[in-house]
C-alpha cells in the first residue's frame, strides 16, 4: 500500500497534502448506507474540521486479501482501492487519478 500511495502522491501533489492513510483488518460490522450487500474493500472518511481529524481513507485488509486471486491481483486491487476512495474524496473520476484503474 504505502508504494501506491508514494506513486500517488507523486503524481497528485498537493491534493493529497494531510491525508491520512490507514490499513485496518476488517471493516466495522455497520455499514455505511450505501454499501448494500457487499463487504467493502476500502473507505473514505471525510475530514472533520471541529474534531481536528483529517481526511482519512482505510483498506480493510483481510476482504482485499480475500479477493485477490494472486499476489499480482492483490497489489492491482489495493491500488484500484485508493484511486476509487481518492477519486471520492475529490470529487473526480477514478481514471482521471490514474490511467491504469480497472474498474
Amino acid at each position: 500500500m504505502l508504494a501506491v500511495v508514494d506513486r500517488l502522491e507523486r503524481r497528485l501533489g498537493r491534493e493529497l497534502d494531510g491525508v491520512e492513510f490507514a490499513v485496518e483488518e476488517v471493516p466495522p460490522s455497520a455499514p455505511a448506507p450505501w454499501e448494500h450487500g457487499s463487504v467493502p474493500l476500502g473507505r473514505y472518511f471525510p475530514a472533520d474540521s471541529p474534531a481536528g481529524l483529517a481526511h482519512r481513507i482505510v483498506v480493510y485488509r483481510r476482504p482485499v486479501v480475500g479477493r485477490a486471486d494472486r499476489p499480482d491481483d492483490l497489489a492491482a486491487l489495493v491500488r484500484d482501492v485508493l484511486v476509487e476512495q481518492i477519486a471520492h474524496m475529490l470529487g473526480r473520476a477514478p481514471e482521471d487519478i490514474d490511467s491504469d484503474y480497472e474498474d
